[in-house]
């Protein structure tokens, strides 16, 4: 129901720009599957890969966010698979394409830095399903908007990095600190525009 939710708003706005979305499919698999980018493996966690345009979703992950990183709830879930789906719109787009091209070009760091953007990108393009879903269809309930905020602090590189070996080095980073992962998402649901997630353009 979610996916198709997103999918219907992103329809909506890509229309009302003259464009035409594509829908994407949720593969959901457990262990590991083949994806077109190669295999696709619990560990790797939720992602999209933009060879076959398809969301990829171990089933224990949904388990995992909640036992292991504290942030259960449906509207948790509804923000991954948002946030997946953004990554599917960036890549309609044409801002996928133009990333992969410039991080040829980087060193480590830099690239690590663009990844870090296109993540928050992602979060900010969730945060205006979340706008529409609440505006429009009234689909978010109490709560839900907190259990967002919590699965992407859950899910901050920080985070997990401390969680997982003590210390945290900014420079290793590719999906973006617990802050600004909330930061953008809630960016998306309170403007509910495309334009309000420029993370390419922000200082920070």
């Amino acid at each position: 129901f979610i996916l198709d939710d997103v999918q219907a708003t992103w329809r909506e706005i890509f229309a009302q720009s003259d464009l035409r979305y594509q829908d994407t499919q949720l593969v959901l698999f457990s262990g590991q599957t083949q994806s077109g980018c190669g295999y696709a493996a619990s560990q790797f966690g939720p992602h999209y890969c933009p060879a076959d345009s398809n969301v990829y979703i171990d089933l224990d992950f949904f388990d995992e966010l909640r036992s292991r990183f504290g942030a259960p709830g449906d509207f948790a879930q509804a923000y991954v698979i948002a946030h997946e789906v953004g990554h599917h719109v960036q890549n309609l787009l044409g801002i996928s394409q133009e990333v992969r091209r410039l991080r040829s070009r980087l060193g480590q760091v830099e690239s690590n830095a663009l990844s870090v953007r296109v993540e928050l990108q992602a979060d900010c393009l969730a945060g205006v399903w979340g706008y529409h879903a609440d505006r429009y269809r009234n689909l978010l309930e109490q709560g839900d908007i907190e259990e967002g905020l919590r699965a992407a602090a859950a899910i901050g590189d920080d985070r997990l990095q401390s969680r997982s070996s003590g210390y945290v080095n900014p420079e290793s980073w590719t999906h973006g600190s617990s802050e600004l992962r909330m930061d953008w998402f809630s960016r998306g649901l309170e403007e509910g525009r495309v334009e309000a997630c420029n993370t390419f353009e922000d200082r920070r």
